[in-house]
């Protein structure tokens, strides 16, 4: 820490981790552990504010700035407004599966034609877990099929709209609220 800089205070620091669920805010990387930085720099602005400080892994750290393959401070102001939304929005589960379906829809190479997002089953009763999932539009439950589908499970499907929120997801692309609560 430079001379003379304060030290972040505690609880700002586990503010910023949480909000980050203390991995590197990049979605592409979320790798640990992590560093607080300043997405303006320390230096220019001389204070710690929640608004101004992202969690990042050593090599993001190392790659803020403004020269060909660095991450620029529009890129960490983008990071930073995609956590709000999926923070102030989206629970645990729905974040998981947010996690676990556009993870494997990044790594592919499925741009050449329409998303296609596989089924996803869920415990009976989970609906409410899911639930601003489905009022956003991004999840419909399928019917059940008494042969497809084990007893006590629910089908559901990410709709188009869903799995274009995905693909801006697994793209690290801004995440805008759902237009029924766009201002």
């Amino acid at each position: 820490m430079p001379e003379g800089r304060p030290a972040i205070p505690a609880e700002l620091r586990r503010a910023v981790l949480l909000e980050a669920g203390h991995r590197c805010a990049v979605p592409t990387c979320r790798a640990h552990p992590v560093d607080i930085e300043h997405i303006d720099d320390w230096a220019k602005v001389k204070e710690h504010k929640f608004g101004n400080l992202i969690a990042l892994c050593p090599n993001c750290h190392r790659r803020k700035g403004n020269g060909p393959d660095q991450i620029d401070r529009k890129s960490l102001r983008q990071y930073k407004a995609k956590l709000a939304v999926l923070n102030s929005r989206y629970g645990e589960l729905e974040q998981r599966l947010i996690k676990a379906i556009a993870g494997p829809l990044r790594a592919s190479d499925i741009r050449q034609g329409p998303v296609k997002v596989p089924n996803v089953m869920l415990p009976h009763g989970s609906g409410l877990s899911i639930w601003n999932l489905i009022q956003d539009g991004y999840l419909v439950q399928t019917p059940r099929s008494s042969t497809d589908t084990p007893p006590m499970v629910e089908s559901y499907q990410f709709t188009q709209a869903g799995a274009e929120f995905l693909m801006r997801w697994a793209d690290a692309q801004p995440l805008d609220p759902p237009p029924h609560l766009a201002p």
